[in-house]
């Protein structure tokens, strides 16, 4: 979401006149785009934004600005934290971010205009070489999960035409683009109860089958969805649409159904077990990953375990595991932050070396098998190797040209490690589809 925010933003500023630079020296205006989710991340911010106010005595005409959802969560206490910031602006203001930055003095900007963010989101420009791309079809979130700052910093769920995400898709499609992923707080709540159920299928799978439909689109991804409305017709087009990935990452939070319901997370293990046999009944090789959170208030030995047997029973081929912080303002942070640091980092370590093996595991299955792989770009290291993805998300890296960019391939895989997989191009081979 906020890699969306970030092409909003150049978008609107390259508009305005503005140059992007990657060498930061250069700059007039700094922007950190910013997340309250955890903790660190807010750290992390304040302290780059530390060190960018040195510049202020050498270069009094520099600006520094913090937008995103740290920008809505802390307000006018950022310019309490660093003297030096010369503007705040929440998700919700992001529009007016050219004019802000003209303004003299401090300018804050947090709050109000829901509605008029989603309008303005059909206002992009895109990179050069660029394959892939984000598509927001929602902001916010109606759930009030007990330890999740972003309905406070995002507002209520408000949902674009679906005729606008149709229109957008196709703008991408014709500037090069040919996976788009759909964003969304709660991607498949996509339209709540504003938009009707047609032919006994919700929302979200009506806009995936519209979607599907579109001749430039080869692939279809969409994040993060939420297990409760993880609805029958939703699996069923994973089966049934083409250019649909065979992957889903499902945030669960916990395998306690004690602790599930402390976070009022609106379902239980058993319910997580279910949605997993059915999405891999129809289709065997998806991959699936998911969010933890460990040494949430009260979360005992028992409670972990019963989070170690639930990952077991899944083996997630990827997992994003935290340690639990409070967060000012949600319904967690009333609670007793109770379970140790040490004991944290304890079960921290022990869920992720689960993931490493189970990823290994996953990737093992692809040695020696030809899987379909869409270039995005050049690799970090190798002068000659690209890197791209199966449809179950798995990132391969190959050698090719930069000229391949946006071509799928398929590329026989040579060996595996927990987080990549490495192979060669084979040409006029027959992929194993079952397996990309």
């Amino acid at each position: 979401m906020n890699e969306r925010d970030t092409e909003m933003i150049l978008s609107q500023l390259q508009c305005a006149g503005y140059e992007l630079t990657n060498n930061e020296k250069m700059a007039d205006v700094v922007i950190l785009n910013t997340c309250s989710v955890r903790e660190q991340a807010e750290i992390k911010a304040i302290g780059k934004s530390g060190h960018l106010a040195r510049r202020k005595h050498t270069n009094p005409n520099f600006k520094i600005g913090i937008v995103g959802c740290m920008a809505e969560h802390l307000g006018e206490k950022l310019f309490k934290l660093n003297g030096a910031i010369d503007f705040v602006v929440g998700p919700k203001r992001l529009h007016e971010l050219a004019n802000v930055i003209e303004d003299t003095g401090h300018s804050l900007r947090i709050g109000e205009p829901e509605k008029q963010q989603v309008a303005h989101d059909f206002n992009r420009k895109l990179e050069k070489k660029k394959c892939t791309a984000f598509l927001s079809i929602m902001h916010g979130c109606n759930m009030r999960c007990s330890y999740c700052i972003v309905p406070r910093t995002r507002g209520n769920e408000q949902y674009r035409p679906m005729e606008d995400i149709v229109e957008e898709a196709k703008f991408l499609t014709k500037n090069g683009i040919k996976e788009i992923t759909l964003l969304g707080q709660i991607v498949n709540n996509y339209g709540g109860r504003l938009m009707p159920t047609v032919d006994g299928k919700t929302p979200f799978v009506q806009l995936l089958e519209s979607l599907n439909a579109l001749p430039g689109i080869k692939r279809i991804r969409y994040m993060s969805p939420h297990p409760r409305f993880f609805s029958d017709d939703l699996i069923l087009v994973h089966k049934n649409l083409s250019k649909l990935c065979s992957s889903v990452h499902l945030p669960i939070q916990s395998g306690s159904n004690r602790i599930l319901a402390a976070m009022r997370r609106s379902y239980t293990r058993e319910k997580i077990l279910e949605i997993i046999k059915k999405l891999r009944d129809a289709v065997p090789n998806v991959g699936i990953s998911t969010d933890i959170i460990v040494g949430y208030p009260s979360e005992t030995e028992k409670d972990f375990e019963e989070t170690v047997s639930l990952f077991d029973a899944i083996k997630f081929n990827m997992a994003f595991v935290f340690k639990y912080s409070p967060r000012e303002g949600t319904k967690s942070a009333e609670l007793l932050d109770d379970v140790e640091e040490t004991i944290k980092e304890h079960r921290n370590k022990i869920l992720l070396q689960r993931v490493q093996e189970t990823s290994m595991h996953y990737h093992q299955q692809f040695l020696g098998k030809t899987v379909e792989v869409l270039i995005e770009g050049r690799a970090r290291r190798g002068a000659n190797t690209m890197f791209g993805w199966t449809t179950n998300h798995c990132k391969v890296l190959f050698e090719a040209s930069e000229n391949d960019i946006g071509k799928i391939v398929p590329v026989r895989i040579d060996s595996f490690a927990t987080t990549i997989l490495s192979g060669t191009i084979v040409q006029n081979a027959q992929t194993e589809t079952a397996l990309s």
